[in-house]
């Protein structure tokens, strides 16, 4: 085997120094006849290569494009970050400015608060304020937002104030239909499937008109709410099983679970009739 392949590789030797050797003309046309036979070969690998770097070029500008999106996306969303700021902003400062003028009007003294939180478990019974007895509250005064009243303070550090809202059972009114002047006991039923505060009057006349809509108020007596602060309006109305006097359901007229701002009133209903 091996002498075998030490023949062929003398055989191309002698080819080779023969085809060095031969006249210029010869070894033109043998070059010649080599080239023309490549030729086609070299044409289909220089296709295939400029394929590849097409190719590649392709994935590096796509490369390139998914990068430019991803930039303006990342624009995109910080331009509508600052556009919803900007439209909270505005409706805070609208808000604002309507509690401004509601304190303006007011012929009580009102200390403007923040809602500094709410408890999860009571969403719907207690608010903590951003101010307290350093501030000039104290307990069992009417806190109240531009809609109505909302619930009384309860417990007062020199910095933050309780509040018991008016949605919680607890938080009873002297209350009456200011259509008719018939009066009741309000107290709390918690939100309905709408989110809207429900609350109760109770023990009203069984003789007296009552109607869906009628806006029921504070009447005034207790010690405790001023009256004529705006509690809700009539939403059903029922008699008592005994026949002895009638009462209703009263969806409140303050959001009470979308408040960022309320007012504490400084006087009570006994400072001022």
């Amino acid at each position: 085997m091996r002498d075998n392949q030490l023949i062929v590789w003398l055989v191309v030797a002698a080819l080779v120094l023969v085809f060095l050797n031969l006249p210029s003309p010869v070894t033109n046309r043998v070059k010649s006849f080599v080239h023309e036979a490549v030729a086609p070969l070299q044409e289909i690998a220089g296709g295939a290569w400029t394929s590849v770097r097409q190719g590649a070029s392709n994935v590096r500008g796509y490369g390139g494009l998914m990068a430019d999106n991803a930039k303006l996306s990342e624009q995109v969303t910080k331009l509508q970050a600052q556009v919803t700021h900007l439209q909270n902003l505005e409706s805070e400062n609208a808000a604002l400015r309507k509690q401004l003028g509601f304190q303006h009007a007011s012929v009580r003294r009102l200390i403007a608060c923040e809602i500094l939180g709410r408890d999860p478990d009571g969403w719907w019974q207690m608010i903590r304020l951003n101010k307290g007895s350093a501030d000039g509250i104290t307990t069992n005064r009417a806190v109240i937002a531009v809609d109505g009243l909302i619930g009384k303070t309860v417990r007062v550090s020199p910095h933050t104030t309780d509040v018991l809202l008016l949605s919680d059972p607890n938080c009873q009114v002297s209350a009456k239909i200011q259509r008719t002047g018939a009066f009741g006991i309000l107290s709390g039923r918690g939100p309905n499937w709408q989110g809207n505060v429900v609350c109760r009057i109770e023990y009203l006349n069984k003789n007296v008109e009552i109607v869906e809509g009628d806006e029921v108020v504070t009447s005034g007596f207790g010690g405790i709410f001023p009256g004529g602060l705006m509690l809700g309006n009539v939403d059903r109305i029922y008699t008592d099983r005994s026949g002895l006097y009638q009462y209703a359901d009263v969806t409140s007229k303050a959001e009470i679970g979308m408040m960022n701002y309320v007012f504490v009133i400084a006087d009570s209903a006994e400072d001022k009739p």
